[in-house]
């Protein structure tokens, strides 16, 4: 009966590889994080957009009832004659139009801050997709090194790493 031969090649330990493995686990945890603080600031600015979309739909509404009451008073203008009930309707015109003028005014400014809201938000998450980017770089790079054995992948992939940490620290504190 022949016998079967099972042959271990053990590599020489590999002390920098151990070292560099723990790196890129880290550098995969920091990512997770990029990517997740990333994914909720463009949620964040999604959900701004669409309030806002809402705010300047009720400043169309509060400007469309406006220009129907200056028809309105048009059109009770041009009558020849003017009565008592018509001049009433014209007061009524008049004092709704200065309400309407006023919601429409807080309702454009309302509109015009969580468009700016907005953009401050799609500025941080632009911020953390560089360095999230820069992050999935550095990993990629680091990991290299168990193929070619060669220090030059992991000391660019930190390099890059440190990069997408610093930019995505950046968005994380820009007002």
């Amino acid at each position: 009966m022949a016998e079967l031969e099972i042959h271990h090649e053990v590599a020489g330990h590999d002390p920098m590889g151990k070292t560099i493995g723990v790196a890129a686990s880290i550098l995969a945890v920091l990512l997770a994080v990029v990517t997740i603080v990333s994914h909720r600031a463009h949620t964040e600015a999604v959900i701004l957009k669409s309030d806002a979309n809402d705010k300047w739909s009720f400043y169309q509404s509060k400007k469309i009832k406006f220009h129907n009451l200056e028809l309105g008073e048009d059109l009770l203008n041009a009558m020849p004659v003017r009565t008592a009930a018509a001049d009433q309707t014209l007061a009524r015109y008049a004092s709704e139009k200065k309400r309407y003028a006023s919601d429409s005014d807080k309702a454009q400014e309302n509109a015009q801050e969580s468009e700016k809201e907005a953009s401050q938000i799609e500025a941080k998450a632009l911020r953390y997709d560089f360095g999230e980017g820069l992050l999935e770089i550095g990993l990629v790079l680091t990991s290299l090194y168990f193929i070619a054995r060669s220090m030059l992948f992991p000391v660019i992939g930190f390099i890059s790493a440190a990069g997408g940490i610093v930019i995505a620290l950046i968005g994380y504190f820009m007002k």
